[in-house]
Parts: C-alpha cells; sequence; structure tokens
C-alpha cells in the first residue's frame, strides 16, 4: 500500500507533516480531514522521491516557457499591471457563475475554461481564460493558475477555490462564489441607485450656480452702477462673489483642485484614512447605509470562507485586505490575534466598538455551538435586508435636503439682485406720496 506525506495546518493555523499508508490520495485527503486538519499538500512517497532526481530541470524549464510565451504575445503582459486588469466586477461575476454551472453539470475544468474563452466578449478576460487553460494544462492546478492574474482575482477568490480543489468541492465553493458576488453586486448597485438623484441635483445646483455668477449677476450689476444707488450689503456680498468667479475663474479652478488634491493626499496618510472611514461610519445620512454595508460585507466574507473549508485565521487575514474600510480591518485584526491565542472572536469584535450588539450575540452563539459559518452568513442576510431599508430611509431624507439646497442657492442670488429694485421701489412710493400729501 502506498505511503503519502502530507502537509496540512491545524484549528489555530499552525503547518502540521506527516505520513500515512492509504490506498490512493482521495483516501489519504479524508483520513487527513478526519484528524482534524486542513490538508494543503499531499504527495506521494514513491513519487516525491523520483520528483527529486528528475523534477527539477521540468520545474525551471516552465517559467522559461512561460516567459517566452508571454513575450511572443506583446501586450498581454499588461494584465498584471494595476489598473490594467480591464475586468469589471460585473463580468467576472458572470463567469464565476457560468463556470460553476458547466463544472457543476459534469465538464471538465480545463474544457469549460476553453468553452467561456471562445464566447466571452471582454479581450482582457478572454486573454486571461486562455493563460488559465494554458496553466492548467502545463500541471498547475486551478488556484494557482488564479493566482497569476492578481489584479482580477483577489486572495478570496483564489483560497475559496484552493480549498475547494483540496475538498473535492470545486463546483460548490464556485457556486459560493459566484452567489457572494451576486449578492455583493447587488447592495453596491443599491448605493450607487440611490446616491444618483443627491448627485445629480447637486450638479445642476452647481451649474445653475455659475451660470447665474456668470451671466445674469453681471446685468444686473451694470442696471445698479447707472441708477446710482447705495446697495445692501447681501448684494454687494453676491455681486463681490459673481466678480471673483469671473475675473479669477482659472485662480477659483485651481483653488477647487488643491482642496481636492488635498483632500486625497490627506486620505492616503494613515491618520487621514483613519479619520476619513471613521467619519463614513457615522456621518448623517449616509452613515447606516455605509456601517450596514461593512457589517454585512464582513459576514458574507467570513462566513463563505470558513464554510468553504478555508482555515480562521487564514480566512481573517483575507477578511482584513478586503474590508475596504480601515476601522474594520482594525477590528478584524485584534479578532486575528485573539484567535491565534486560542482565545474567542467577541471579546475584540464588542471591543471595537463597530459591531451592534445583536451581531455579537450571534457570532458568539455560533461560536459556541460550532455553526460559525452559518451564522454569519445569516447574519449577512440580514443585513442585506437592513441595508434596503437604510437606503430607502436615506433616499427619503436626502430629497428634500437637495431640494432645500438648491432652492437657497438659487434664492439668495435672486433675493440679493432684486433687495435693492425692492429698496428704490419703496422710496419713489415714499416720495410720490409726500409729494401727494404736499399738493
Amino acid at each position: 500500500m502506498p505511503k503519502y506525506n502530507y502537509v496540512a495546518l491545524d484549528a489555530h493555523g499552525k503547518e502540521t507533516k506527516g505520513t500515512i499508508e492509504v490506498a490512493s490520495q482521495n483516501e489519504a485527503i479524508g483520513r487527513v480531514k478526519e484528524m482534524g486538519l486542513f490538508p494543503t499538500k499531499i504527495t506521494e512517497t514513491d513519487k516525491a522521491a523520483k520528483e527529486g532526481k528528475s523534477a527539477g530541470k521540468k520545474v525551471k524549464a516552465k517559467p522559461a516557457a512561460k516567459a517566452k510565451g508571454k513575450k511572443g504575445k506583446g501586450m498581454s503582459i499588461n494584465i498584471a499591471i494595476p489598473g490594467m486588469s480591464g475586468v469589471k466586477p460585473k463580468v467576472l461575476m458572470t463567469f464565476t457563475r457560468q463556470l460553476a454551472t458547466l463544472v457543476d453539470a459534469g465538464l471538465p475544468l480545463l474544457r469549460g475554461l476553453r468553452v467561456l474563452e471562445k464566447q466571452e466578449r471582454n479581450p482582457n478576460l478572454k486573454r486571461i481564460l486562455g493563460d488559465l487553460a494554458l496553466s492548467i494544462e502545463g500541471g498547475s492546478t486551478f488556484s494557482e493558475a488564479l493566482a497569476q492574474h492578481p489584479k482580477v482575482f483577489n486572495k478570496l477568490f483564489v483560497n475559496m477555490v484552493k480549498a475547494g480543489e483540496l475538498g473535492g468541492v470545486l463546483e460548490v465553493v464556485l457556486k459560493r462564489l459566484a452567489e457572494f458576488s451576486e449578492k455583493a453586486q447587488k447592495i453596491k448597485g443599491k448605493v450607487k441607485a440611490a446616491m444618483f438623484y443627491p448627485v445629480a441635483v447637486l450638479i445642476v445646483a452647481v451649474g445653475i450656480m455659475i451660470l447665474l455668477m456668470t451671466m445674469v449677476v453681471p446685468k444686473f450689476k451694470e442696471v445698479f452702477g447707472g441708477m446710482g444707488i447705495t446697495l445692501p450689503k447681501f448684494t454687494v456680498f453676491v455681486l463681490w462673489v459673481s466678480d471673483m468667479i469671473r475675473n479669477n475663474i482659472l485662480a477659483t479652478a485651481g483653488a477647487l483642485a488643491v482642496v481636492v488634491v488635498v483632500f486625497l493626499l490627506f486620505i492616503r496618510t494613515k491618520f487621514g484614512r483613519h479619520v476619513w472611514d471613521k467619519t463614513k461610519l457615522v456621518m448623517p445620512p449616509t452613515g447606516p447605509v455605509v456601517s450596514k454595508v461593512s457589517i454585512s460585507r464582513f459576514c458574507r466574507t467570513l462566513g463563505t470562507l470558513v464554510s468553504s473549508g478555508v482555515p480562521i485565521l487564514q480566512a481573517l487575514t483575507i477578511v482584513k485586505e478586503t474590508a475596504g474600510n480601515v476601522i474594520i480591518s482594525n477590528a478584524v485584526a485584534k479578532v486575528h490575534e485573539s484567535v491565534k491565542e486560542g482565545e474567542t472572536i467577541t471579546a475584540p469584535l464588542e471591543s471595537s466598538r463597530v459591531f451592534p450588539p445583536m451581531v455579537i450575540s450571534m457570532v458568539d452563539v455560533g461560536e459556541q455551538t460550532g455553526a460559525l459559518p452559518e451564522m454569519l452568513l445569516r447574519i449577512a442576510d440580514n443585513y442585506d435586508e437592513d441595508v434596503d431599508n437604510a437606503v430607502e430611509a436615506m433616499t427619503s431624507l436626502l430629497e428634500p435636503i437637495m431640494i432645500v439646497f438648491l432652492a437657497v442657492i438659487v434664492g439668495s442670488i435672486v433675493i440679493a439682485m432684486f433687495l435693492p429694485l425692492i429698496a428704490m421701489i419703496t422710496n419713489l412710493s415714499g416720495d410720490d406720496s409726500r409729494k401727494g400729501g404736499g399738493d
């Protein structure tokens, strides 16, 4: 009976090595899992000995072949450059769903990738699918092939696929990834749709203000100059702002650009990012939506990873890197340290003051009953519904706020222009009445 060397991780993420004697590699995987370990590498002892003598040349030859292939393709190397992936999340979500359907239907992974490559319209993803198929034909695993494109497939995607490969449940993991992507895109779409109206109103308000200040107000200034009357202070202020915008248009645009650049540089600093992310979580009326989305994302990501077989410490590291908010990332880092020391998840979550008591209580129950992944996914589903309600509440609150904002901007300018006319009409009426009384 053949012997197999295995490398596995325990519940705390510590690496363990050993040798077992079983009939096949699948049986070896099952035996390691029965020991309460998560296998990361299993090789037959005899094969390992043979490969130690001859495989070195083959392993060295593969990178050279790949490098040669990339050189021949020219611009395909741009896929790995930040910002050059050209694959939108929605396109990636569709690919994941289609691949999960093909694999679940019994189609071999390599053939499924070739089928999707033929029908793919996005040129960058089409090229990446070709690279994935070539890597798998060359002997790489699917997860190893995905890891060669980190700008398209993040660590969450790669590690879940790796766990699915080791557990022999790749089709299940792909389904979970597709569902995860679909729900994430759904939430993102709702938030974007809710923010469209206030952003549109803001753009219209700015456009109207610039039009009034550069075209209408100067005409009133000419009229007031010819009348020779004393203008109210508010009117003088509006005329001064109009002159500043007209006569210093480049300086005004430059000042606005400087403000934007300073803000962007500020939030790139460690302190600035912390302040901005904290503000986003508490700033009304968008704070509740951002907070609920962040909590839902944390619970769904961690629950999906753990339920797919990724070790808890590795899962927490991935969640920390994909949280999208430094406050949530810091809370997850504390959870990671707590679990690493053999303590619970709930204590650092509670001390972070980001997660509400209901979430902490449900995580505590899941941890005690051994159903943490299911509980995390249930929390995420509940918060997805809460996000819908929060988005509706935010929209209903923002609409009157933006209408009032637009009315105040336009109304203030109009009032400033008509105050001198009102004062002049009042004076003329007074003079006529005095003349009539004298006669």
